[in-house]
């Protein structure tokens, strides 16, 4: 079932509900108070009956004469005057419930109605004498009048539902025409035309925010297809370029049989070869690996001054001539500020690789560390002096086997700085990066810290 139906049945159900609960507290009280006026007349014929029929005093005549000039004679009206001690004897002719004269033996105004047929008692003392006056008629408008609310009721309360489901149908088909118009544009979008984009419109509603996380969304995925597309082309010209190498090096071996030099000079390329082919597998597996949930990761508490020194250490036994500095003047009271839930192995490897890049590129240049705690982040900055990057491969340089045109005369394989990207992603962070050509590089790592 759509939602379009779910929602129209939904709303003519409450619909029903509601009108329901009106309609019975229409019925309820006009059935209530329907009647009181005519109770209320009879009670009158029930006072001048027992004035008229009971007592003898000047004033009967007069009661008499206001009774045939100004009250009328109700349809089927009957008067009964019926002593206490009889009224056993009197429930066989007026059949009225044992409530009912109860409620008149305590002195209390007693009213009884049998469908359209309407009793009120009242007791009167005559003397030593106890009486009952009763007086019993029908109210064939009011009974009418309740008969025909009754009808438009339950006839409006039909109509109210019909109306409610045309109105609801009408509704959702209105406020869900922006989702349909969402789920065809998406449909038209495969893995050939991911530039395609969702139109938002102005506003701050649900549906704008549904096309607009739709629409990032896609830039993700057109990246990833993007990326992955360079990486498995740059992988496999990295790849083969080493073997082709190692495989002409081989039947160079083969040939060269009784010259030993030359063997031992093309089974040492050989070699570089092969450790530089192991060293661009080492990179893509841990690249590829570096794209995990992290679910299946340990993640444990770091602390990540504690993590720089070590780092400092590390690079030091790469490039000994290195000089590493680390900055802590911007360094918090607080120290828990300087804890970071982290996969302590990964992050290690992202740090190290900037690290790394930095002495590189430096030419025994200082490189200086700092890291500054900041509206629950803290951040890494890693500065050096060196070559800098061209202002036009900064773009580039978080791409697969991407390296800057200025780096020809330094060993290097272009996946150290994709595979610190994709780490820090990891930890839901970011990498700023300010560079000047011939005059150094700034990354910075920026990492949350709740």
């Amino acid at each position: 079932m759509g939602i379009a139906k779910k929602i129209t049945i939904l709303f003519a159900v409450l619909s029903a509900v509601i009108i329901g609960l009106l309609s019975g507290f229409v019925w309820y009280f006009s059935n209530e108070f329907a009647f009181e006026d005519f109770y209320k007349r009879l009670e009158t014929r029930v006072n001048i009956t027992a004035q008229t029929k009971l007592f003898n005093n000047v004033n009967n005549e007069a009661y008499t004469e206001i009774r045939n000039q100004y009250l009328e004679r109700l349809p089927s009206e009957q008067a009964y005057i019926i002593q206490l001690n009889q009224i056993f004897k009197a429930s066989r002719i007026v059949k009225l419930p044992s409530d009912f004269y109860n409620k008149i033996k305590t002195g209390r105004t007693s009213r009884y109605r049998m469908h359209n047929q309407f009793y009120a008692g009242k007791y009167f003392k005559k003397g030593k004498a106890a009486y009952v006056v009763i007086v019993s008629a029908k109210d064939p408008v009011g009974f009418r009048e309740l008969k025909d609310l009754q009808k438009i009721l339950i006839i409006g309360f039909f109509l109210s539902v019909v109306l409610s489901f045309v109105v609801g149908w009408k509704f959702s088909a209105y406020m869900l025409s922006p989702l349909r118009n969402i789920i065809k544009s998406v449909k038209k979008i495969k893995a050939e035309n991911l530039h395609i984009r969702l139109e938002v419109k102005k506003g701050s509603d649900e549906m704008s925010q549904l096309a607009e996380t739709f629409n990032n969304m896609l830039n993700r995925l057109e990246t990833a297809f993007e990326t992955q597309n360079n990486f498995i082309s740059n992988a496999s010209h990295e790849l083969r370029t080493p073997l082709t190498i190692i495989s002409g090096e081989v039947e160079l071996a083969m040939m060269a049989t009784h010259d030993f030099e030359k063997q031992q000079h093309t089974l040492a390329k050989i070699a570089a070869e092969t450790e530089r082919l192991e060293h661009i597998i080492t990179s893509l597996l841990g690249l590829a690996q570096s794209g995990f949930n992290g679910k299946n990761q340990p993640w444990e508490d770091v602390r990540m001054d504690e993590l720089l020194w070590e780092i400092r250490m590390s690079v030091n036994q790469i490039y000994p001539d290195s000089k590493i500095e680390v900055d802590l003047s911007k360094l918090p009271e607080d120290e828990q500020l300087l804890t970071l839930k982290a996969n302590r192995s990964l992050i290690k490897l992202a740090l190290s690789n900037v690290v790394s890049n930095a002495c590189k590129y430096s030419n025994n240049k200082p490189v200086i560390i700092s890291i500054e705690s900041l509206n629950k982040t803290l951040s890494i900055a890693v500065t050096d002096q060196g070559i800098g990057i061209p202002e036009n491969d900064v773009q580039h340089i978080f791409e697969p086997f991407y390296r800057a045109s200025n780096t020809n005369d330094y060993k290097g394989y272009g996946v150290g700085l994709p595979l610190t990207l994709n780490i820090v992603r990891l930890h839901r962070g970011s990498i700023v990066i300010k560079s000047k050509e011939t005059a150094g590089t700034e990354i910075k790592i920026v990492l949350p810290t709740f």
